[in-house]
Order: C-alpha cells, then sequence, then structure tokens
C-alpha cells in the first residue's frame, strides 16, 4: 500500500462570473461546506493548486481563466438526439423545453447536464457543453478542515466525516 499524500479539504466558497465583483454563480452559504479529496482530479487542478498549500482558517480569493477551467465551448457538444430518448408515454417529459438543463447519460454511464437548445421535428438539439465554458471564474473563500486523507477515504473517493458526505 503505496503512503497516502492526498489531503481531504473542505471549504467554503463563492463561485463568481469573471471577477470578484462579478455574477454569484455558486456559493456554500447557508449549506454544508465543500469537501474533496486533492491530487485525486476532482477540483479544476489550478483550483486545487490555489488552495492546496493554505491552511485550516485560511481565507483564498483568486481568479482562474477559461482555458484552465471548463475550457472552451466546442461547436461538437451540440448535438441532435432522437426525440424518443425524451419521450414518457407517447409524449414529450414536460421538462423538456427550450433552456432547460437535463440530466443526460453517456455511453460510459456518467451523467452529464445538457442544454435543451431546440425541439425539432424528430430529433432535439442539445447542448452538453460545460455550462460554465469560455467563462473566467473568480473564487473567494475559506478554508474549514485540512487535513491528511485516510487511506479509506482515498480508496472510496470521497472525504468522510462531518464534512464529507457518504454515499
Amino acid at each position: 500500500m503505496s503512503e497516502v499524500t492526498s489531503k481531504a479539504i473542505a471549504i467554503e466558497y463563492n463561485l463568481y462570473r469573471d471577477t470578484a465583483t462579478g455574477e454569484l454563480i455558486e456559493s456554500t452559504e447557508g449549506k454544508e461546506p465543500l469537501a474533496f479529496l486533492s491530487g485525486l482530479g476532482q477540483m479544476i487542478p489550478e483550483f486545487e493548486a490555489n488552495v492546496a498549500d493554505l491552511k485550516e482558517g485560511d481565507t483564498f480569493s483568486f481568479g482562474i481563466k477559461s482555458e484552465n477551467a471548463y475550457g472552451s465551448r466546442k461547436d461538437e457538444a451540440v448535438i441532435e438526439l432522437a426525440q424518443d430518448m425524451f419521450m414518457d408515454e407517447g409524449k414529450l417529459k414536460s421538462e423538456v423545453e427550450v433552456d432547460n438543463i437535463l440530466p443526460l447519460e453517456d455511453q460510459n454511464g456518467n451523467v452529464i447536464p445538457g442544454k435543451i437548445i431546440s425541439i425539432n421535428k424528430e430529433t432535439i438539439t442539445v447542448d452538453v457543453n460545460h455550462l460554465l465554458a469560455d467563462q473566467d471564474l473568480f473564487f473567494t473563500g475559506k478554508i474549514i478542515e485540512m487535513r491528511d486523507a485516510t487511506t479509506e477515504e482515498v480508496e472510496h473517493g470521497h472525504v468522510h466525516g462531518a464534512h464529507g458526505h457518504q454515499h
């Protein structure tokens, strides 16, 4: 068994569009802190690099350019899917509306959010680009917990205990 070098990190954060004064995209305010394991590719690499050397109680504030976050929008990620994939008892499901975001499953069983662009005669046009593609991000927050991860946490791929959620 190799030595565990992963850290269990729990943070409170705010995520803004472009800069600290941009539109608030996401926040843990009033919710559980975000808990993750470092070194396992669970977070954007540049995000992880910015918080990995901090200590409990430290605050952070940094931006990440889109190319180092969720990348650029790709035209090939706008796809046509057969309408029958969205049918329930012969009718389109009620949540199938333009601009709605639906959980889609790829051939490997991964769930990917897809934004409905248009409802056509026989197909549905869906954009499966990451919702934050082409978007510069800015994070502010505080380290709530920082400790060495246990072997069990690394094997399971998630944080256990007060700030982790067991599956």
